[in-house]
Parts: structure tokens; C-alpha cells; sequence
């Protein structure tokens, strides 16, 4: 079948969804759908067109194109994509964002009339409401899946239209090669990965740390990724006096994110947001990790309080440190909650599992059968 796949960036860039994405389209090209994904370029100096695991990748400036009002650009940007369209000729267009890129959408949809499914990745936000372009394709979109129960039905609370049309598609991962190593205690290592900025917390993880750092001279954080807020974050591990065991690693390639999980104590996910899924909670609980996590939206679905790890109110790095030392002080615990993560990832969060919803739900939608369950009876088959 052949799929356009709409996302706001893609590979190389390593953002969730930019992650779930790559893994998603490699795996439905590898069962023999023809994937073309169009992004917008970024920041970066990327080629305008390239393949990648077989898929090709189509990336537009449409930010730049949109920011300057620049109708030249505009008018190009959508002969691009009418081009691209009309090229691959796709039987769904599978949407994943909500940005203003969609403009190049909205204004080409006469070029096919395949069926749209939109993912959500994240609850709903006010500039999304009636009469937005957001709220348009949200209108018009055949069918609309969320990553997460939480997502789901805060959209369906929202739009109560799209009862009739949508469905819950967990997130997934494929499971690493690497084995999971035992825990370790000596030192204890606590890490967080992700985006740095505002709203994924890290500066709460941070005092948190600090909290703990007397009682616990080995103890270390690890910080992997990058962002507008690293400086503010090192400038605070140095105010606190702990810039000297706080490490902060950069971008690291997502291949690497299993060893380095592999030697975390306990994966600290403190954000402020309400996260649509907590892919960093689910990466960790592949490795075995117990996560200590904000209570926020999805992240509740990945991380079982007292089971799998805990979780915090969001905004307490006091409530962060309390929990953060009651597994350092009772390792038994903390190496149980690990396993059972593991255990609940290969039973609840199957990769495979994902890929046969998405793969069903494309076939429906291209045969015209998709048809609406009542909310309660959503499960991961997506239909």
C-alpha cells in the first residue's frame, strides 16, 4: 500500500515522535508498504530529499516558508507537495502533528482523495478549537488514533465528534538487543533523557538530586539531550554545588539510549507537561529500570505507581527526592519494580502488536470498511 506519512520532523532528528515515527515506517515499509514521509526541514542543513532504511524522506522549509510570509515560498511549497502527491498517488495520509505545515496539506487535498488518519501525541491545546487549521483536520480526518487512553479521551472530551471515528494505539518500541544488567548500587546512577527544555522538568530532577547528594556521596545524575534550557540547567547544578557530579551528555544517537539505561539506578522522567505517552519511561522499563515520573497523562499508563516505579505530583522535587531515596535505601524493591517493568512492556506495549494495528487500520481505511466501536471497547487493535 502506499502511505504518505505527514510529520513535523523525522529522522535524524530524536525527538519522541520523531523516534515512534522512524521505527513505525521502517517496519511497515519492511512488510511491504511504500512509505514516503513529508517533514519540514528543521535546522539543520539536510538534504531536501533522501531514503532512509528504504523509506523516502521529502523535507520542505515550510516554517521558514510560513514565519516570513513568503508567498513565493508559499506558492512553491504547495506545487512541491502537489507534486509529491500526485507522484505516489497514496491510498492513506497519515497525519502526526498538529502544526502549521498542514497548511500545505489543506491547500492540496483536491490532488487525492485518499483517507486521512490523524495520531494525536499529546492533549489538546486551545489553538486547536473549531475553525482552526488544526481543528479543520482534526473535522476531516477519516479516522483518529491517540498513543495513549489519557490522549484519547481528553480529545474525545474535546471534540466529542471524533467518538465515531477513533481509537487507541499505544506507543511502541521495538524491544533492544542488549540485555538488561542488574542495577547499580555502587554508586547509584540516576538518569534523565530528553528534550531540555522548560517543560520536561529536568530542573526539578536537579534539586531533587541536590536533596540527596549528603547522604549519598557517590550518588550521580546523568543528563542526555539537549536544548534551549542546558545552560540555565548547568548554572543551577552549580549554584546548588553539584555541578561537579551532574554529567550532562548531549544528543545521544537513539541506538545508544539502551546503554546507557543500562546503567541507570533509576530513570527520573519529571516533567511538567501532560505528557501524551512517556516514551523515555517505556525505553527505561525495556532495560529493566525503575521510573519515577510525574503524575501527568500518558505517563500514568507507562509507569504503574508502587508496581513498575513511582510516581510524584508534578512541580515537587521534594515529593521527587522522598521517592527517589526510598529506592535507593530498599534495592530489592527497586530491582522487583524494574523487572515487573520489563515484564508489563512485553505484555502491554508489544512492537509488533503496534505495527499489525496500524497496518489493519490503513487497509480498512484504504477499503473503505473502517467502521466505529463505542470508546470503552478501544483496545491496541486500533479498530
Amino acid at each position: 500500500m502506499r502511505v504518505l506519512y505527514w510529520a513535523e520532523l523525522f529522522w535524524p532528528y530524536l525527538g519522541g515522535i520523531e523516534i515512534s515515527s522512524l521505527h513505525l515506517v521502517a517496519a511497515l515499509q519492511g512488510r511491504g508498504h511504500e512509505v514516503t514521509v513529508i517533514t519540514a526541514s528543521g535546522p539543520r542543513p539536510l538534504p531536501a530529499e533522501e531514503y532512509h532504511d528504504g523509506v523516502r524522506i521529502c523535507r520542505l522549509p515550510f516554517n521558514n516558508w510560513l514565519r516570513r510570509r513568503d508567498l513565493a515560498g508559499v506558492r512553491a511549497g504547495v506545487e512541491q507537495v502537489t507534486q509529491i502527491k500526485r507522484a505516489t498517488q497514496p491510498q492513506v495520509v497519515h497525519i502526526n502533528m498538529s502544526r502549521p505545515s498542514l497548511f500545505f496539506h489543506e491547500r492540496t487535498l483536491g490532488i487525492c482523495r485518499a483517507p486521512t488518519l490523524l495520531t494525536l501525541h499529546a492533549p489538546p491545546a486551545p489553538q486547536v478549537g473549531d475553525g482552526t487549521l488544526f481543528g479543520r483536520t482534526l473535522d476531516a480526518a477519516s479516522w483518529v488514533t491517540a498513543v495513549s487512553s489519557a490522549t484519547l479521551l481528553a480529545w474525545c472530551r474535546a471534540a466529542p465528534s471524533i467518538a465515531t471515528h477513533a481509537s487507541l494505539i499505544l506507543n511502541s518500541l521495538p524491544m533492544p538487543d542488549l540485555p538488561a544488567a542488574p542495577l547499580p548500587f555502587g554508586p547509584p546512577r540516576l538518569v534523565c533523557l530528553g528534550r531540555l527544555v522548560g517543560e520536561k522538568g529536568f530542573e526539578l530532577a536537579i534539586a531533587a538530586f541536590a536533596r540527596l547528594c549528603a547522604r549519598y556521596p557517590g550518588l550521580r545524575l546523568v543528563i542526555a539531550g539537549d536544548g534551549a534550557a542546558r545552560p540555565d540547567l548547568e548554572r543551577q547544578a552549580a549554584a546548588l554545588g553539584v555541578a561537579g557530579q551532574v554529567d550532562f551528555l548531549g544528543w545521544l544517537p537513539s541506538e545508544q539510549v539502551p546503554e546507557l539505561l543500562n546503567t541507570a539506578t533509576i530513570a527520573v522522567v519529571p516533567s511538567r507537561c501532560e505528557e501524551g505517552f512517556g516514551l523515555v519511561a517505556l525505553e527505561a522499563a525495556q532495560m529493566a529500570r525503575p521510573v519515577i515520573a510525574a503524575h501527568v497523562g500518558g505517563l500514568a499508563e507507562v509507569v504503574v505507581d508502587g508496581e513498575t516505579g513511582l510516581l510524584v505530583p508534578k512541580e515537587d522535587p521534594a515529593a521527587l527526592a522522598v521517592q527517589i531515596e526510598y529506592l535507593l535505601t530498599h534495592p530489592e524493591i527497586a530491582q522487583a519494580m524494574g523487572q515487573a517493568g520489563r515484564r508489563r512492556v512485553l505484555a502491554r506495549f508489544d512492537f509488533d502488536r503496534c505495527v499489525d494495528a496500524y497496518d489493519q487500520l490503513y487497509q480498512k481505511l484504504a477499503e473503505g470498511t473502517g467502521h466505529a466501536k463505542p470508546i470503552g471497547e478501544h483496545d491496541h487493535s486500533g479498530l
